[in-house]
């Protein structure tokens, strides 16, 4: 059960992910860019669009009076709308909550005629607002009984401050408040439901300005009215640089590409683009994420090097994030971040939880069998790139041997015990000196050693490797010779022969017991050139090959052909003459 535990937690981490929207933020930014990227690989067209008149600075600076008090302006507006009969039209200029009759005498009259001609042809939502506090703002009841319909010109707003859904549900308790674009979708016998705000069908938004339209009805050009607006859905709102703006994921105003924020009333007309076509985005199903994070979690039981999943995470990213973005383009809203984010726990988590059982495994081989062989193999042993399924592989190494001379008769003088710290003592530093020049101690025969320069690390220079080693051999006994004479104790002299070639190193013997170690002929010949150290008269005896590898090596004696023991004579070099 404990060897679960890991896969429990990835799992339980998995349904946190997809029940809990902690991923929100990053799925709504990744939803931005998949808009983006529909909305200028894909444009799509849409069927029944909406036509936005806009109040702009042009327009502004030709009416002097605040917006406040527009009323023969928007009477004049609603008058030529009568002519040009819309579908349906929405005023997103709050109407005022009090008569100014006494300012501007006449004024209501015009603009309650106006509306009450205008209702009459099509039917019209006029917009309401809150105050800072959030309290409604109301509009003047005559308006607003002439009009017949109001709704809140409000959006939710992301904590990003984007606008990315249309949801009634604004009030306390989710109690349904009528919204501008939900009502002039009812009046056109659409029942609006919420969701995400569909970015990327339709063109981005031009508008017709106000001006336009009182040129055309002052010059009695019907044709233009009719081509204009007849039998849409029409909004008229303000399109100022720095005034009713919100933030949303894509470019809404053709008429300002790079522009920060939108008009709001462009936001309007793009959730009615929605509700009057293939309706809003819809999220899907909470089980259906959930059980996609489930099942990426099962990714746990994939054991793969690191590379292998790095191109499985990046492959299965680009798999959510295709599949999230194909069912985008159908309407539908399935978060890909929390199913990514599970799929990187499952690999990353099983990518790390094998890395630390390797390294508690190699702690352990270490621990274990690290007094056993040569640090060169055991680090070979543990990266994997010696087991003893491996058959041997041909290299070119230099092989050493050693000896210490007259040991047998020295050891016949001590105990046991007493040999044994004898060896230690010398081989502790020896066996050092090896590795220090990346050679492999794979052998010990009493007082003998065989090392392997070359194998399994390979070095640049095998020879030059062992050749210094045997030096730095030479200096110790020196230092350990001096400590015996303190001792009283009798020093040593001990012998080395060196040899290069090809040899095949690997595992030598059965499946059950087993070295490493180097074998052919250039294993023989240096056994036998460490025996000709003493006949020769030189501590240090090499071949040919050996010394060749030096270039011109000082203190290399070359003694010509040497005769050894079953093998026809080698050419050798004495160092460090006795």
């Amino acid at each position: 059960m404990r060897r679960h535990i890991p896969f429990l937690v990835v799992l339980l981490c998995g349904a946190l992910l997809a029940l809990t929207g902690v991923t929100e933020r990053y799925e709504v930014k990744l939803l931005d860019l998949q808009f983006k990227f529909l909305r200028e690989r894909y444009p799509q067209p849409i069927a029944r669009d909406v036509v936005v008149v806009g109040v702009d600075e042009a327009t502004a600076r030709r009416f002097p009076e605040p917006i406040t008090l527009w009323h023969a302006h928007l009477a004049r507006f609603l008058g030529a709308m009568a002519q040009a009969k819309p579908a349906a039209l929405g005023i997103d200029i709050v109407l005022p909550d009090r008569s100014y009759d006494s300012v501007l005498p006449g004024q209501d009259r015009l603009l309650l005629k106006g509306l009450l001609d205008a209702r009459r042809a099509f039917p019209i939502v006029l917009s309401q607002t809150v105050d800072p506090s959030g309290k409604p703002r109301g509009i003047l009841p005559l308006f607003l009984k002439v009009a017949g319909n109001a709704g809140y010109a409000l959006f939710p707003v992301d904590a990003d401050g984007t606008v990315r859904r249309f949801d009634e549900r604004l009030a306390e308790g989710d109690q349904v408040v009528p919204t501008l674009a939900g009502q002039l979708a009812r009046s056109l016998n659409v029942e609006p439901r919420p969701g995400y705000i569909d970015y990327w069908r339709g063109a981005p938004f031009s508008y017709v300005p106000l001006q336009q339209v009182f040129a055309w009805a002052e010059s009695g050009e019907e044709e233009a009215l009719f081509s204009a607006f007849r039998g849409k859905a029409v909004l008229i709102g303000m399109v100022f640089p720095f005034e009713d703006r919100l933030r949303a994921p894509v470019q809404l105003a053709a008429w300002e590409p790079g522009a920060p924020n939108t008009p709001g009333v462009l936001l309007h007309a793009q959730a009615l683009r929605n509700l009057l076509n293939r309706g809003l985005v819809q999220p899907g199903p909470t089980a259906a994420t959930v059980a996609v994070c489930l099942a990426l979690a099962a990714l746990w039981f994939v054991s793969a090097g690191t590379a292998v999943t790095g191109v499985m995470a990046a492959a299965i990213l680009l798999l959510l994030v295709g599949a999230s973005t194909w069912l985008l383009a159908q309407g539908w809203f399935y978060p890909a971040v929390a199913p990514a984010v599970t799929a990187a726990l499952a690999l990353g988590g099983r990518n790390g939880y094998d890395t630390l059982l390797k390294l508690r495994e190699r702690r352990r081989l270490r621990a274990s069998f690290g007094g056993y062989v040569s640090p060169p193999v055991m680090e070979e042993i543990l990266a994997g790139r010696i087991h003893p399924a491996m058959d041997g592989e041909s290299r070119f190494v230099c092989v050493l041997f050693s000896d210490i001379r007259g040991y047998t008769t020295r050891s016949e003088r001590m105990t046991p015990e007493q040999v044994i710290r004898f060896l230690n003592r010398y081989f502790e530093r020896t066996v050092a000196l090896i590795h220090e020049r990346g050679g492999a101690v794979v052998s010990f025969m009493g007082d003998g050693i065989m090392a392997v320069f070359g194998a399994p690390k390979p070095l640049g220079n095998p020879c030059r490797e062992a050749f210094e080693a045997a030096r730095a051999m030479l200096e110790f006994v020196a230092e350990l010779n001096a400590q015996f004479r303190a001792e009283g104790e009798a020093p040593i002299e001990i012998g080395i022969g060196l040899n290069a070639g090809e040899a095949v190193v690997g595992h030598v013997g059965s499946s059950s017991r087993h070295d490493y170690s180097a074998i052919g002929d250039v294993t023989n010949v240096a056994s036998r050139l460490e025996t000709l150290t003493k006949e020769a008269g030189y501590r240090v005896v090499v071949s040919r090959e050996v010394a060749g590898q030096l270039g011109g090596e000082d203190g290399l004696t070359f003694l010509g052909p040497m005769a050894i023991k079953g093998h026809s004579p080698v050419e050798v070099y004495g160092y460090d003459k006795t």
